[in-house]
C-alpha cells in the first residue's frame, strides 16, 4: 500500500488501557511524518472503528476483553480490500506471550514490546509499513525460536519449499534467520535490488503474507532451527 508522500501515515490504536492507548499517541503525534488518526478499547470495537477507513499501520494489542488482538487482526483485514489493508503490529506485554505467533497467523506483520523504547515503536511502525525485515531484531527472531512449536524432524512437511530453485532455497534460509535484503545481498555476493526480487519470488510460491508468515514457514519446516546462524 502506497501513501502520497505529503500525507503522515494514518496509525490506529487497539488497546484496553487508556493510559496506554495515551502514551503511544503522544508518541506517534510528536512526529511529522504520522498520526494517530483511530483508537479502540478492545478488539470487537476496532473491527467497528476501522470498518470502511484506511490507516496504514494498527497498533493491536493480544489481550483484551469481548474480542482479543488475535480475532481482531483477522476481521479487521478481512473487512479491508487487499490493496488498502493495513499492516498489524502485535503489541505484548511478555516476550514469550504464547498469542503472538497465533496473531501473526491470523494477519499480522510484526509485533512489539510494550516496553519497548519509542525511537523502537517509531521504527517498528515505518518499517512494517515498507514491508521490510520486520523479523531482523534479534528480540523478534528469540521470540519466534521459542513460541513456534514445530514437529519432530520426520514430521515436517517440507513439500511447500519444493517450487523454491536452489539460489531461492538459499534466500529463504537467510530470510529465516533474521537478514535484511541488504545483508542477504552481501552474503550472497549479489545487489539488494536482486535479492528483493528473490524474497517477491519466495513470498509468492510460499503463498506467505510477509516476511514474518515466511519466517515461521522456516521454522515449521525445519529450514531454519533455533539456535541456528
Amino acid at each position: 500500500m502506497n501513501r502520497p508522500p505529503d500525507r503522515p501515515l494514518r496509525i490506529a490504536l487497539v488497546d484496553d488501557q487508556p493510559l496506554v492507548r495515551a502514551g503511544f499517541a503522544m508518541v506517534i503525534d510528536s512526529q511529522d511524518d504520522m498520526e494517530v488518526v483511530a483508537q479502540a478499547s478492545d478488539g470487537a470495537a476496532a473491527v467497528e472503528e476501522l470498518r470502511g477507513r484506511t490507516v496504514d499501520v494498527v497498533l493491536m494489542d493480544v489481550r483484551m476483553p469481548r474480542m482479543d488482538g488475535i480475532e481482531a487482526t483477522a476481521a479487521v483485514l478481512a473487512q479491508a480490500p487487499a490493496d488498502r489493508a493495513p499492516k498489524v503490529i502485535v503489541l505484548t506485554t511478555f516476550d514469550l506471550d504464547e498469542y503472538v505467533v497465533a496473531a501473526i497467523r491470523a494477519g499480522a506483520s510484526g509485533f512489539l514490546l510494550k516496553d519497548a523504547q519509542p525511537e523502537d515503536l517509531l521504527g517498528a511502525i515505518r518499517t512494517v509499513h515498507r514491508g521490510d525485515a520486520v523479523i531482523a531484531p534479534s528480540a523478534t527472531r528469540r521470540l519466534l525460536e521459542r513460541v513456534v512449536s514445530a514437529p519432530a524432524p520426520r514430521d515436517r512437511d517440507t513439500s511447500v519449499l519444493d517450487p523454491l530453485t536452489e539460489r531461492e532455497r538459499e534466500v529463504f534460509t537467510l530470510m529465516g534467520r533474521g537478514y535484511s535484503n541488504r545483508e542477504i545481498g552481501a552474503e550472497l555476493f549479489v545487489a539488494e535490488a536482486t535479492v528483493k526480487t528473490h524474497v517477491g519470488r519466495v513470498l509468492a510460491k510460499l503463498g506467505a503474507r510477509d516476511r514474518v508468515q515466511a519466517v515461521i514457514i522456516a521454522f515449521e519446516t525445519g529450514l531454519v532451527t533455533p539456535g541456528s546462524d
